[in-house]
């Protein structure tokens, strides 16, 4: 994927934040209206997804649109905007409201700092990776000055940053967009209990 394709599909992947700050500013985090909102975007990506997989004409179109952001990989598997939708939907359903909405926003702002940094500035790449120090560096930050405000306690946001730049790096062949919600989530759900 070129640079200009990563840098619109960063954009439009920041732009994801609507998703924890409509469950905290319009539903007050309320649970069941959060869960409910999220399950039929989930169920409409769904639906999309498998007309792009069984009608030729749709995948087209579909491709015609969409393609300049696509990954390799997601022409023939679900989107990250699915992937994303999943774990908003378990964030709400099994973490805490102030949790599942970070652990959401870690995943928008982490990943795409990440991205952009990494793409513009990363000299230092981790061994076997195309990720670098600086990206990930830049998730770190991001999510951890996000999570100073937003959960007003440093050990959370300390953990759930921390956390979310880990999910980003690690290699098991799981999409970025459940590993960073959902790790991030449950070290944060792990250190409430504790701190």
């Amino acid at each position: 994927m070129g640079r200009l394709s990563e840098t619109l599909r960063k954009s439009i992947h920041l732009s994801s934040l609507i998703i924890p700050f409509s469950y905290k500013y319009l539903f007050g985090y309320n649970r069941r209206l959060g869960f409910s909102m999220l399950l039929l975007a989930f169920t409409f990506s769904m639906v999309i997804e498998f007309q792009r997989f069984w009608q030729r004409n749709f995948r087209k179109t579909f491709h015609k649109i969409f393609g300049q952001i696509l990954r390799r990989h997601e022409l023939k598997d679900f989107t990250g905007a699915t992937y994303m939708l999943f774990a908003a939907m378990l964030c709400v359903a099994f973490f805490e409201p102030v949790i599942a909405s970070c652990a959401m926003a870690f995943l928008s702002i982490g990943d795409t700092f990440a991205a952009l940094v990494g793409m513009n500035f990363g000299k230092r790449k981790f061994v076997g990776m195309s990720k670098s120090m600086e990206g990930s560096l830049a998730c770190f930050v991001s999510c951890f000055i996000f999570g100073l405000f937003w959960l007003k306690s440093p050990i959370l946001a300390l953990g759930g940053a921390l956390a979310a730049t880990l999910a980003e790096l690690w290699k098991i062949p799981l999409d970025d967009n459940l590993k960073i919600p959902l790790g991030s989530g449950l070290v944060m759900t792990m250190l409430s209990i504790v701190i």
